[in-house]
């Protein structure tokens, strides 16, 4: 693949992912969850199903501890998370997502279906199959990490 392609390759996946998570977090907030921002729903993709540490929701996000920490702390004030004891460890408390929480997950996954439902208008569900699956071979296995 030549420079230039790889450049426009990119560029194209970059603004279709910039795109993807500007729908879906319009798709959020249209839904009534406000004070929302696309950096919390990364959160909550580390969140659901178990929870999660802080130090785990840091690494998750590539950020420092105390910056998860405060994150942590504007969701709990809004309602999103709590913290509680982990049952596997006295010194950690673990994070996790209360119904209303839930319920703005739940949201996201409504939006992001809305989001996609123009892919496969223009391209066919067999081919936007063809493309997740192709996706997912050189997807990185790991964190999903907003573009700070």
């Amino acid at each position: 693949m030549q420079n230039s392609e790889a450049i426009a390759l990119s560029a194209a996946l970059l603004a279709v992912a910039g795109e993807l998570t500007q729908r879906i977090h319009e798709g959020v907030v249209a839904r009534g969850f406000e004070g929302v921002r696309p950096a919390h729903g990364f959160a909550f993709t580390r969140l659901a199903p178990d929870g999660a540490t802080v130090t785990d929701l840091a690494a998750h996000l590539g950020v420092t501890k105390q910056a998860a920490s405060q994150l942590v702390d504007e969701l709990v004030r809004k309602g999103y998370v709590e913290r509680r004891p982990h049952p596997g460890d006295a010194r950690a408390r673990l994070i996790v997502l209360t119904e209303l929480g839930w319920a703005c997950t739940r949201a996201a996954e409504e939006a992001a279906a809305e989001a996609v439902r123009p892919w496969v208008e223009l391209l066919g569900e067999g081919e936007v199959r063809v493309l997740r699956a192709q996706l997912l071979r050189i997807a990185p296995y790991g964190p999903i990490r907003p573009a700070w």
